[in-house]
């Protein structure tokens, strides 16, 4: 299901003095303007809080001193940081910025990527799709949250943002700069494992919160098996809402994932709400009285009886936001509580409104899907609460503990931005997990470094190359025919790269599709590039080729 786009005007808070830089941020401004005129790629590593953005800010304003000058910035999602087209707006409200996505009117687009074109706008704030945008004096770009998969376009021309960015940046002969506090594998190896490659990374580390008397909250784990929880929250969790409610505070509670449950049950028959569609279940939607499948689109009533066994009870099963927020209501009356996910915030100017109550105080406790994950400053947001996030250490996708460790980290950056310290209590029955050792030590360089090493030993990016050939029929033969032939022709041109035998996804069937992929592997890139030069042509002569859907992916991030 392609994502909903939600606009966010910049109209939340954006402060107009010019903070004073520590000495980290001014040596890592330093050391990128050391080179302003040749390509080199910087890797800017900051805790949450640690005023990466003023960084930005300080950069940008140096680089468009120079006439004509046009520097770049992308973010995975401009719908969910207004703040830094605010910010930008108001420290360098003498260059003309124009951003660039999908929520603008086509004469909006057209007039901005005009704008940027004829060199009018010296700043481009955009998403993926921007990194394409023609600027005649570009004179340095900049990644935000680098390690967000939404810089990957997962269908139709596939590329991921990040890489045509270093494409670019290294034909321009231009600096960027890749922003995170939890960056992606790829780029930590290239930071800090590549240094005898003849183009290594700039490492560039922020350890301290911007703030001053800001600290990095303390994060703590919750274990469910001495501490039941009941209705999704733990009492420990509770009596840290109900204190913070006595302070004035504001408290968050994440939980990744929309609706009221992720499934409705039947105790007598067990059968289970599944989409006819996807091999996925269809989610509770209680307000509407609907199930939903959040892949395909697919919707139906709740049905009043089982439609297997005619049992009239029906149960929903799990947590979501909707369900978190009725638990929430009932124990706490009185206190004020928005919920933030893509069915709350569908008007264009819902989440605009929501922030603005944060900021004005007027909201007590928020809960919210990814979209309050990063790029939001709360000062008053003292306590976050992680629902539940044991469902991805059972994944099989080799990047899940990768996602799930930045997840975590983003989200507990929200707390404690202001003077006072902040809290985050995870709800988990794996509390001696490695990864929440390495989260409660805020330690992401030795769990990034202990990733590596196990990436390393099994042959997995980065140290090694994928291409992945999906196909996908309403016949599965056709798929495993397929597949079959383009195996089998991979491994007749070349020894070089290891060809993995046919096998189906987790989501085997997705939008009524029977779906299988061929995995390629390969110690360097380039022995990738030679098989594809005969392969895909023999695949594109196949007499299936025209009758199922197929493509190939470059460095996947979906299997």
């Amino acid at each position: 299901v392609a994502e909903e786009v939600i606009a966010v005007k910049p109209s939340v808070p954006a402060s107009h003095a010019v903070p004073v830089l520590n000495a980290e941020q001014q040596s890592a401004i330093d050391a990128i303007l050391e080179t302003p005129h040749a390509f080199k790629p910087w890797l800017l590593y900051g805790v949450t809080g640690s005023g990466k953005t003023e960084v930005y800010i300080q950069l940008l304003a140096n680089i468009l001193s120079e006439p004509l000058a046009q520097v770049l910035v992308l973010v995975p999602e401009i719908n969910l940081t207004p703040q830094l087209e605010a910010r930008f707006r108001t420290r360098l409200s003498q260059y003309p910025l124009v951003t660039l996505h999908s929520n603008l009117s086509e004469s909006e687009r057209l007039q901005n990527w005009l704008a940027a074109k004829s060199g009018t706008a010296k700043i481009v704030i955009g998403t993926r799709l921007s990194v394409f945008t023609p600027m005649p004096h570009l004179k340095m770009m900049v990644l935000d949250e680098e390690h967000d998969g939404s810089y990957k376009q997962q269908d139709g021309m596939r590329y991921h943002a990040r890489d045509v960015a270093m494409v670019r940046a290294k034909q321009l002969n231009i600096p960027i700069v890749l922003g995170s506090a939890t960056p992606s594998l790829e780029t930590w190896y290239n930071a800090t494992a590549s240094q005898h490659k003849k183009q290594s990374y700039g490492l560039l580390t922020l350890t301290e919160r911007a703030v001053t008397d800001a600290q990095l909250p303390k994060i703590m784990c919750i274990d469910i098996a001495k501490s039941p929880v009941e209705n999704g929250l733990s009492p420990l969790l509770i009596q840290a809402i109900r204190e913070r409610l006595a302070r004035r505070e504001q408290s968050l509670l994440f939980i990744n994932r929309r609706g009221y449950a992720p499934v409705l049950h039947c105790s007598a028959c067990q059968w289970h709400s599944s989409c006819a569609r996807c091999s996925a279940k269809l989610v509770v939607h209680l307000s509407q009285r609907r199930l939903k499948c959040h892949h395909c689109g697919h919707e139906q009533k709740i049905p009043l009886q089982c439609p297997s066994c005619g049992n009239t009870d029906l149960k929903p099963v799990g947590q979501a936001t909707q369900r978190l927020s009725q638990t929430l209501t009932h124990l706490f009356p009185n206190a004020r509580i928005a919920r933030v996910d893509r069915d709350s915030m569908r008007n264009k100017d819902a989440l605009t409104d929501m922030l603005n109550q944060v900021y004005a105080g007027e909201v007590d406790i928020l809960v919210g899907t990814q979209m309050l994950a990063k790029g939001h400053d709360f000062p008053n947001l003292t306590l976050v609460g992680v629902i539940d996030t044991d469902t991805a250490l059972y994944s099989p996708d080799f990047r899940a503990s990768e996602r799930l460790f930045s997840q975590l980290m983003q989200v507990s950056g929200r707390a404690g931005r202001g003077s006072v310290g902040g809290e985050v209590l995870i709800q988990t029955s794996f509390p001696d997990h490695d990864l929440f050792h390495a989260l409660r030590a805020q330690d992401y360089a030795s769990y990034a470094n202990a990733l590596l090493q196990e990436r390393i030993a099994m042959q997995f990016p980065p140290s090694r190359f994928f291409v992945l050939l999906k196909a996908e029929a309403t016949d599965f033969q056709q798929v495993q025919h397929f597949l079959n032939f383009a195996a089998e022709k991979a491994r007749q041109i070349s020894n070089q790269v290891l060809i993995y035998d046919p096998v189906r996804p987790q989501m085997e069937r997705l939008k009524g599709l029977e779906r299988a992929h061929v995995l390629l592997q390969a110690e360097k890139r380039q022995n990738l590039q030679k098989v594809m030069a005969s392969w895909v042509p023999a695949l594109r002569a196949h007499k299936l080729s025209s009758k199922i859907r197929w493509a190939l992916d470059i460095d996947p991030l979906e299997f």
